[in-house]
C-alpha cells in the first residue's frame, strides 16, 4: 500500500513539474510579447492555481459522469462543466459541431457500452 501511494505521489509531482514548465514557457511568451517581466513566485502560483482548478474540474466531470451511469467522461459532460461560461461553452460546443460534422467521434459510448449494468 505505502508503495502504491509513494508511485501516486511521484506521478503527481512529475505532473506537477511538467505542468509548471509549460506554463512557464506559456508567461515567458507572453511576457515577451507585452514587454513585461514575470517573477518564478508568479509561475508557480499560477501553476499551484491551475492544478488546483484542474482537480476540481476532474472531480465534476467524474461526478457527471457516473450520475449519468457511466464510467467514461464524454463531451457532455465537459460541456456540462462549462455550462458557467457562455464563452468557454459557445467554443466547445462550436468545436464538437465542427467535429461531429467531419464525422470524427464525439466521446460517447457506442449504444449499450459504458452503462453500468443493475
Amino acid at each position: 500500500m505505502a508503495d502504491h501511494d509513494t508511485e501516486d505521489a511521484v506521478m503527481e509531482e512529475r505532473l506537477k513539474s511538467a505542468l509548471w514548465y509549460h506554463i512557464g514557457q506559456i508567461v515567458d511568451h507572453e511576457t515577451l510579447q507585452t514587454n513585461n517581466n514575470a517573477t518564478p513566485q508568479f509561475i508557480g502560483a499560477l501553476t499551484e492555481l491551475v492544478w488546483a482548478q484542474i482537480a476540481s474540474s476532474s472531480k465534476d466531470l467524474e461526478t457527471f459522469a457516473k450520475h449519468a451511469n457511466r464510467f467514461q467522461i464524454n463531451t457532455d459532460d465537459v460541456l456540462l462543466l462549462a455550462r458557467r461560461n457562455e464563452g468557454l461553452e459557445s467554443l466547445l460546443r462550436g468545436y464538437v459541431d465542427e467535429l461531429r460534422a467531419q464525422g470524427k467521434p464525439n466521446g460517447k459510448a457506442p449504444a449499450g457500452k459504458g452503462a453500468r449494468k443493475r
